[in-house]
């Protein structure tokens, strides 16, 4: 069984607590017991994910949720004396700053090796699900031929049309690092400049907010992930399927470099002090039951091939040529994304 930490910002509010508390070592049978996990994916339907390996391996999770900057934050702080044995996360620019920090250590599975692609895995850390960044537009105001690139957004035809979330957010900024490793600096620049120039309003709200916003015809175009989407489509609010029914979905540069794609993943802390039963957790976030957790539950697409069935309604929106980039080159551009954004104007 999961045991979230409460409150989210405490320290491990269990059984164990008092032990990392005052610093003191737990035996080896604790440690062969337990897992304290630090988690930024913020999705109530993971409890799935925990409940079943607990069930499969008998080792109880300990669960502290928070924000992506401030979990990397809190274990460069607790230093050696973190409890903290894995950090698990939605972006791949966050697990690539928590590893330029020295914050994990080298993973040696062979059942990770065999069954994560190359490029979805770095020697620290991997990837278990991914998710598209895709072009949602509006079907009364605009036509698909429009809208075919991420660069088709920045065109002037597409003036006070655009709407999009910030571009201080990870989503964003891995999209920007998409661009330019595939482009270079320079032209990602040019692009989210053009972007900013057609901003119908400022950036506010998430995702969902930007595809109800074109819905409504606020806007006409924005760019999304897919599983938010997903969860509209498969909501059964009426405003939701009006939404859904409003909106045309664009897989971006199919004649190019294809659709970005992001991921979560999660990597071993360095001072791990269940280190066993974290390696055991990161091959069972391989296993084909959490992998059908990753497309069902979450409507993800899983990264173990062939195993499991897909996400009907991920396969509603139809196949597409993936960005087949490795995450971890990816990951790197991220700070020169940000500082391109900044230059643009993209708060």
């Amino acid at each position: 069984m999961t045991t979230p930490l409460l409150p989210r910002r405490a320290l491990l509010a269990t059984a164990v607590a008092g032990a990392f508390v005052a610093g003191l070592p737990l035996s080896a049978a604790a440690q062969a017991q337990v897992l304290n996990l630090y988690s930024a994916r913020h999705y109530q339907t993971d409890e799935a994910l925990y409940t079943g390996f607990t069930k499969a391996t008998g080792i109880k999770i300990n669960r502290l949720d928070g924000k992506e900057d401030e979990l990397v934050e809190r274990i460069r702080n607790e230093g050696t004396a973190s409890p903290a044995d894995i950090l698990i996360t939605v972006d791949a620019a966050r697990l690539e700053v928590a590893d330029s920090l020295g914050l994990f250590q080298p993973l040696q599975s062979k059942l990770l090796d065999e069954r994560i692609p190359p490029n979805l895995r770095t020697p620290t850390w991997v990837a278990f699900s991914t998710r598209a960044r895709v072009i949602v537009y509006n079907k009364a105001n605009l036509k698909r031929e429009q809208v075919q690139t991420y660069a088709d957004l920045a065109k002037p035809a597409m003036k006070g049309q655009v709407c999009m979330r910030s571009g201080s957010h990870p989503y964003n900024l891995s999209l920007g690092a998409a661009v330019i490793a595939h482009e270079g600096e320079a032209n990602a620049e040019a692009w989210a400049k053009g972007l900013v120039a057609n901003f119908a309003r400022g950036p506010k709200g998430g995702d969902t907010d930007q595809i109800k916003a074109v819905a409504a015809g606020e806007c006409g175009v924005t760019i999304s992930n897919t599983y938010y989407l997903a969860r509209m489509m498969r909501s059964t609010k009426a405003e939701d399927q009006q939404a859904m029914n409003a909106v045309g979905i664009v897989w971006p540069n199919q004649a190019t470099w294809g659709t970005h794609v992001n991921v979560s993943g999660a990597g071993v802390l360095k001072h791990a002090p269940n280190k066993a039963a974290a390696v055991k957790f990161m091959e069972y976030l391989a296993s084909d039951e959490a992998q059908a957790y990753f497309a069902d539950g979450n409507n993800e697409w899983p990264v173990v091939k062939g195993s499991v069935k897909a996400n009907a309604t991920l396969a509603a929106m139809g196949t597409f040529k993936p960005d087949a980039l490795p995450i971890g080159d990816l990951a790197k551009t991220t700070v020169a994304a940000q500082k391109v954004f900044d230059r643009a104007g993209w708060k």
